[in-house]
C-alpha cells in the first residue's frame, strides 16, 4: 500500500460535484420541464449551487416550489423521469479527476463511491462513465436504510472494502459529506471545485482538510 499523508488504506468519494459534473443534465431536465410549459430556460448558474439537493433543489429552482406545495410531488416525479432519460447526455467525470483515479489505480489504492443518488440513476450513470469496473465499492442513497449525513452508508462502503472506517478518507463537496465522514470516524476532505450549496461556507464545515484542486488531493495523499 502506498504511503499517504493521511495514513489511509482507502479513499471514498461523493459522486455529483466531486467525481462527476452532472449539473448540465440535472439543470437540463429542469429546463426541459420549463420549455414544455412555455417558459424560457434558466442559466446553468441558477441551478448549479443546488445540485447537491437533488430533485428537490432542481424543482425548487425551476419552479420556485418546495415539498410543502401541492404540485411538488408531480413535478418531482416528472423531473426524475426527464433526468433519467437524459442523465448521460452531458455529464462527465471532472477532467482533473481522471489523473487522480489513474494514480489510485496504478498504485493499487482502493477507492469507492458513496452517494445519496438512488441506485436507479447511479448504476447506469457510473457504468456509462466507465467508473463502475474501477470502483471497489458503490453505495447509493437507497443501499442502506439511511442516507448522508448519517454515517451508515460510509460504514457499508468500508465493510465492502474490507477496511476499517478509521483507515478511510471521505472526499466530498457538501456539508453532509463532512458530517457523515466525521460521524463514521473517517478523515474528511472538502473540495472547492464542487457545487457547495448555499448554506454554510465550506470553511465552516469542519472538514479535516480542504483542497482547491484534484491535484492538491494527490499531494495531500502523497501520491503526486
Amino acid at each position: 500500500m502506498p504511503p499517504t499523508g493521511l495514513n489511509v488504506r482507502a479513499v471514498l468519494f461523493d459522486l455529483d460535484g466531486t467525481l462527476i459534473d452532472s449539473a448540465p443534465d440535472l439543470a437540463g431536465a429542469g429546463n426541459d420541464m420549463r420549455v414544455a410549459r412555455g417558459l424560457s430556460p434558466l442559466p446553468l448558474s441558477h441551478f448549479r449551487p443546488m445540485v447537491g439537493s437533488g430533485a428537490r433543489g432542481m424543482v425548487g429552482r425551476a419552479f420556485d416550489v418546495g415539498p410543502q406545495d401541492s404540485m411538488f410531488v408531480a413535478l418531482r416525479d416528472e423531473f426524475l423521469q426527464r433526468y433519467e432519460d437524459r442523465m448521460t447526455r452531458e455529464t462527465r467525470v471532472f477532467a482533473d479527476m481522471l489523473p487522480v483515479l489513474a494514480a489510485f489505480d496504478a498504485r493499487a489504492m482502493p477507492w469507492g463511491i458513496v452517494t445519496n443518488k438512488a441506485m436507479r440513476f447511479t448504476d447506469p450513470l457510473v457504468r456509462a462513465l466507465g467508473l463502475l469496473p474501477r470502483a471497489a465499492a458503490l453505495v447509493c442513497g437507497d443501499t442502506t436504510p439511511h442516507s448522508k449525513p448519517h454515517p451508515e452508508p460510509l460504514f457499508e462502503a468500508a465493510r465492502r472494502l474490507g477496511v476499517a472506517p478509521g483507515d478511510c478518507v471521505y472526499v466530498g463537496d457538501d456539508l453532509r459529506d463532512v458530517q457523515a465522514g466525521r460521524a463514521a470516524g473517517m478523515a474528511t476532505v472538502a473540495v472547492h471545485w464542487g457545487y457547495l450549496g448555499e448554506g454554510d461556507a465550506i470553511e465552516d464545515w469542519g472538514a479535516d482538510h480542504r483542497v482547491q484542486t484534484p491535484h492538491e488531493l494527490l499531494k495531500l495523499l502523497r501520491m503526486a
